[in-house]
């Protein structure tokens, strides 16, 4: 299944968080997400999950708005932060729940929770999970409905070397069976590691769109890469950036 995103923009009043983006992701590979703070990547991942309204155009899953979708819950997978887990109560019963509205058999909360390794935390309350084993839960959550499209926003927050090398290896595994990854991140290095294919934005609109190997040739690395085109190669060359 391909995301597709065509003449996407979103108003604030009178200022674009996102303006004119045109872009597809396409299934079986793992495709990252980049761009300074601030520069509309939470907010087209909103959009494209039917959370925020678009000012103009459309962001399509399989050639359908999210709320189109017959069983949007097993066909998109999605972490956007670490948070909404009761702190009272355990990561076992938290997927149960969420199990349950998805219309998945509890079998699966096992299956996850076994795939994300946090099989022998289960049980214990979400209040006491570190940052990175919240992550691991994120991640559970998303992967209940077996879907065929995953939508990530910081999935290596919170992770240990160890952690971001398990996330590596799951990811590029899920894209191996045809899944469509979408990954946003700040970690240059561990993306340049991990996906096929880069979109870069900069002030809401997009700056790069295409396999990370041109990306990366063009300047030497993605790192060099993605400063140029963000503009924060002259902070850094400046001495604004310690």
């Amino acid at each position: 299944m391909e995301i597709s995103v065509r003449g996407l923009g979103k108003r604030f009043g009178r200022t674009y968080a996102v303006r004119d983006l045109n872009f597809a992701v396409p299934a079986g590979q793992v495709t990252g997400f980049l761009g300074p703070n601030g520069a509309g990547k939470t907010t087209t991942l909103r959009i494209v999950l039917g959370l925020a309204r678009a000012s103009e155009g459309v962001a399509l899953i399989d050639g359908r708005r999210y709320a189109q979708l017959p069983r949007p819950r097993r066909t998109v997978g999605a972490v956007l932060e670490a948070t909404g887990f009761h702190p009272g109560r355990r990561g076992r019963d938290h997927l149960r729940v969420l199990a349950g509205v998805a219309g998945v058999g509890t079998a699966r909360v096992d299956e996850v929770l076994d795939l994300v390794g946090l099989t022998d935390d289960g049980d214990r309350r979400v209040r006491g999970y570190s940052l990175g084993m919240r992550q691991r839960l994120g991640l559970a959550s998303a992967l209940l409905g077996d879907p065929a499209v995953l939508i990530l926003d910081e999935p290596g927050n919170g992770l240990d070397p160890a952690g971001m090398a398990w996330l590596r290896d799951l990811l590029r595994k899920l894209a191996g069976e045809g899944r469509t990854v979408l990954v946003s991140s700040h970690v240059l290095a561990e993306v340049a590691q991990t996906v096929d294919r880069v979109l870069v934005l900069h002030r809401g609109q997009l700056r790069f769109a295409g396999p990370l190997p041109e990306l990366a040739a063009a300047d030497g690395s993605l790192e060099a890469a993605f400063l140029r085109l963000t503009g924060t190669d002259q902070i850094v060359h400046s001495g604004g950036t310690r």
